[in-house]
């Protein structure tokens, strides 16, 4: 569904503004429930969210499937909203405990990074079977695609294992362990130059979103924009699948992406679509590792709450590059936008030396 919602909207009558609207109940939902769910998490099983949230996402497209109206899609955006926060932290923070109990903590980056590797290519699959999808069976056959797809999730969710014992779970207080979050973003310099890095580079990976115009400004035809957007898409993969990988050179292989993307922006042509898949590819391999970082320095009993606050400093610096990006664009061209953001990303390579 996720490749064709925006139509679907379209399609069952929504006007711009109100598809708009609909985003802003998305995005405001993730804000809200972040950090919450973060504490939950280290509250509560952290399993049983993991299995909840995507039930949650599939309740919202089992809505938007069977009952097509504004009000299905706004809930439908909420239950999404909720289930993504539930995720977020909650399962970074499952992962690394348990495999810390094991003895390899080292490989969380790796086993991340290629998390996250998969996701990639499972979305480029998923777009390139939603045609055929709707051509079969509209857009039911794509709603009940998706629903499938969020129940086996839960069920994968179910399948994780969870060492933690139950006397945390029934005894702890809520805002306890929010202030035990906080208290240690407070005490720890090293916590708070991890947490700040993660939410720069993670949240400036929202660039990705106008690869595409990018792509159009190099001046190939409409049918060649996908075939470049592709090539990002790989080369991200790439990087994660790579995560893990020469941990100590986070530094200067983040400049080098940096370079990358202001050189293949700047050329202007679809040829520096090969750098600028290399700088996305450094981008999703020094996530993972500054991600790796962080969890090392934080305690298990707020980790998925300081996660959380990872995950709501990426969205803050996402939503200024959404905003930098539509101001920019009244004056500059994509290709000089995408090159000054190269900026931010040097700035933190530099930073990246003292974590």
């Amino acid at each position: 569904m996720y490749p064709v919602y925006a139509v679907l909207f379209a399609d069952t009558g929504l006007s711009p503004g109100e598809i708009s609207s609909l985003f802003a109940i998305w995005s405001v939902t993730g804000f809200a429930l972040e950090i919450p769910s973060g504490v939950w998490a280290d509250v509560f099983s952290r399993r049983r969210l993991l299995v909840a949230a995507p039930l949650l996402t599939g309740s919202g497209y089992a809505l938007w499937t069977f009952l097509p109206s504004y009000p299905a899609f706004a809930l439908g955006f909420v239950l999404w909203g909720a289930g993504s926060a539930l995720r977020s932290g909650t399962l970074q923070a499952l992962v690394y405990e348990e495999l810390d109990r094991l003895g390899a903590s080292g490989s969380y980056a790796r086993l991340v990074g290629r998390s996250t590797a998969l996701g990639t290519t499972a979305f480029m699959a998923a777009s390139a079977v939603a045609g055929p999808v709707l051509s079969f069976g509209g857009y039911r056959a794509a709603g009940l695609a998706s629903v499938l797809a969020c129940l086996l999730c839960a069920a994968a969710g179910l399948a994780f294992p969870e060492s933690r014992g139950r006397g945390r779970e029934e005894g702890a207080r809520y805002l306890d362990v929010l202030r035990d979050g906080l208290a240690e973003v407070r005490r720890s310099v090293p916590v708070r130059r991890a947490l700040l890095l993660i939410s720069v580079v993670s949240g400036l990976g929202s660039l990705d979103e106008y690869v595409p115009l990018l792509a159009q400004s190099t001046g190939v035809a409409t049918p060649a924009v996908p075939l470049l957007v592709l090539l990002v898409s790989a080369g991200m993969t790439a990087g994660g699948w790579a995560a893990g990988r020469a941990p100590r050179a986070l530094a200067p292989v983040l400049a080098a992406g940096a370079l990358c993307l202001a050189a293949g922006a700047a050329v202007r042509r679809p040829e520096g679509f090969v750098l600028v898949a290399a700088a996305f590819g450094v981008v999703h391999w020094a996530v993972a590792g500054i991600e790796a970082r962080l969890q090392d320095r934080i305690a298990d009993g707020s980790r998925a709450t300081v996660t959380s606050m990872a995950g709501l400093g990426a969205e803050v610096v996402a939503l200024s590059v959404y905003a930098g990006y539509g101001a920019g664009s009244a004056w500059a061209p994509p290709w000089l936008i995408f090159s000054v953001t190269a900026v931010p990303y040097l700035l933190a390579a530099v930073a990246a030396r003292r974590v």
